[in-house]
């Protein structure tokens, strides 16, 4: 992200308002809302949220390396990671769950480790499928990320095809200055493609920036799944690509010659032909500074958000919500909720919409009776 979000909360005063924060209420929603939030609980710098097949509940990936599961009123430390680097933007940034995770008990986690390299790893997780032994941890794939601490990435999703999907960073800085989106014999700046029964690893996009959070769109057309990516621009616009998951096989999203639409005078020199545009960009010239992307909502209960695609910004907090389509993003709007230090979204094995706020609370969105 161009404005480092952990630089935000490097300070004991910072962690000491995120504790006043996570004993506060949920924030308010406008008067005009037809959602608001509810405060789940609190944790100590969450950076995700996901669930796992068979396993009821939902896991909270704290920034440190711990992984919490939340069952009700309960809650339990599934795996606690060391060795990972928490500088600038790094840190353990997500999990995902094995589709078969309920028999195979293998998960996959994506963080920074001392070296400030990107690693991708599996863990194996006890027979109850409840506990996760750090000691099980197995490298799968260790991108370098020499010199800069940001632009880490930092997703991890199975696609529809079962194979696990990753998106990297560009190797931080400013501008991209050593090409790497672009240069397709490096995997920074790139969504990754990872079959981890083999270990093999493939290049399926580039052209990347900063693809901190992607998901996929198995609603809006279920014969033909897609992929939805929250791309963290420069300095003028944030973006939001969404396409076909097949059609994103060998694609261009277009930095560091492109930066949402408009044509970046970095690059050095532009070597992108046909690029992928976005579907929706905004200005990131004011208060906004770095795009959360999310999820298209399929909780029927969210009457207001049921299909959209809803999204936020780091710094604002605002989060809002589109509908989706190939050819473009329409009714762009509010949702009417805020969450400062917004970290990302997450979901539910049943759709259930939450967001996660670096300053500690983990919130459920709810429909504003």
């Amino acid at each position: 992200m161009r404005i480092p979000w952990i630089r935000l909360i490097a300070t004991s005063a910072a962690l000491v308002l995120g504790s006043v924060l996570c004993l506060a209420a949920s924030p308010p929603a406008q008067a005009k809302s037809r959602v608001k939030l509810k405060r789940v609980r609190c944790f100590h710098q969450p950076t995700y949220l996901t669930s796992a097949p068979g396993i009821a509940g939902v896991f909270v990936v704290e920034r440190g390396g711990r992984i919490r599961l939340i069952q009700g009123r309960k809650q339990r430390t599934f795996t606690s990671i060391s060795g990972i680097s928490t500088g600038g933007e790094r840190g353990l940034l997500s999990v995902a769950f094995a589709p078969d995770y309920a028999s195979s008990r293998l998960l996959y986690v994506y963080f920074t480790d001392r070296s400030g390299d990107i690693e991708i790893a599996e863990l194996h997780a006890d027979p109850d499928g409840l506990h996760a032994d750090p000691g099980t941890l197995r490298p799968v794939v260790i991108v370098p990320h020499p010199g800069q601490s940001n632009h880490n990435g930092g997703q991890l999703q199975f696609g529809p095809d079962g194979l696990l999907y990753a998106g990297t960073g560009d190797g931080g800085g400013a501008g991209d200055q050593p090409d790497n989106a672009q240069n397709p014999n490096s995997r920074l700046g790139k969504l990754l493609r990872i079959d981890p029964s083999t270990g093999a690893v493939g290049i399926y996009s580039i052209g990347l920036r900063n693809p901190y959070r992607f998901s996929f769109d198995l609603v809006s057309d279920p014969t033909q799944p897609r992929i939805a990516i929250g791309d963290v621009g420069q300095d003028q616009f944030e973006e939001i690509d969404y396409l076909p998951l097949a059609a994103a096989s060998g694609a261009n999203f277009g930095w560091n010659d492109f930066e949402g639409f408009a044509p970046f005078s970095g690059a050095h020199p532009p070597t992108a032909a046909d690029t992928v545009k976005p579907i929706k960009t905004y200005s990131s010239s004011g208060a906004a500074c770095a795009i959360i992307g999310g999820y298209v909502v399929r909780d029927a209960r969210l009457r207001s958000l049921f299909h959209r695609y809803v999204y936020g910004d780091f710094c604002t907090g605002k989060i809002r919500s589109l509908v989706p389509g190939l050819g473009g993003a329409r009714k762009d709007r509010s949702t009417g909720v805020r969450v400062r230090d917004l970290s990302s979204f997450g979901e539910s094995a049943d759709g259930t919409l939450y967001a996660t706020s670096l300053d500690g609370p983990v919130y459920r969105f709810v429909r504003r009776r």
